[in-house]
């Protein structure tokens, strides 16, 4: 008896779909909505969203990412939701770092008037027929000037008269009986009403003078500190 021949049914090959191409859009939209906490990253994540999703829809499968991008505008909303809170907390806190930091400068400046009425004093002590000091640097100890000796009195940073916002000046001398017997201090913030609102003044008889404005303000109508 002969045995049929087995009947061998055609097999269709696996079908392969060929994988689309990465929308570049759509991971910089995740990136940047990784980085939400900043405005302009939020911003940039919203934007590049939509565009990478318009682009992926348009390219009929040539364009992949539709998740990234759908990832990246969900973080940038939360991001741009977050902004008027931001600017909220910035509102508040600003003008009182401002405030903070204009107070510490100009307490600053009235200890150096004080440091600087004192090694006056300790000037003319020690150098009698001389009298007071004219500059900053005779106060510092500059070997140009006579006075050397006294170096320490006042440190390197209030002799380049700049310190803590406030620009500090020593003049006023007047000459009498053979030695110098008067002398002006100032203390002026280098931005009126950002470093400081106040100014500071002071002379030989030691007392410290302030007002809302500047030097010469001080000098004309300065009532004295407390």
């Amino acid at each position: 008896m002969v045995q049929a021949a087995p009947i061998c049914t055609p097999v269709a090959p696996p079908m392969y779909v060929a994988s689309g191409e990465p929308s570049g859009k759509a991971t910089a939209s995740l990136i940047c909505g990784i980085f939400f906490f900043f405005p302009p990253a939020a911003i940039g994540a919203v934007v590049f969203g939509h565009i990478a999703l318009a682009e992926i829809k348009r390219s009929g499968g040539r364009l992949i990412g539709g998740g990234r991008a759908v990832a990246g505008l969900v973080l940038g909303y939360i991001g741009l939701a977050g902004i008027p809170f931001i600017l909220l907390i910035a509102a508040i806190a600003i003008p009182n770092l401002m405030r903070a930091r204009i107070a510490a400068n100009e307490a600053s400046a009235l200890g150096s008037i004080r440091t600087l009425n004192t090694a006056e004093y300790t000037d003319s002590q020690s150098y009698p027929q001389v009298g007071f000091a004219c500059s900053l640097s005779q106060l510092g100890g500059d070997p140009a000037n006579a006075n050397s000796q006294n170096a320490g009195l006042i440190d390197n940073r209030l002799m380049s008269s700049v310190k803590s916002g406030y620009h500090f000046q020593l003049g006023g001398c007047t000459f009498t009986d053979y030695k110098f017997g008067t002398y002006r201090l100032s203390a002026e913030p280098i931005q009126l009403g950002t470093t400081g609102t106040r100014s500071f003044c002071s002379d030989q008889t030691g007392v410290i003078r302030m007002v809302e404005g500047n030097a010469q303000d001080c000098f004309d109508h300065g009532t004295p500190s407390q």
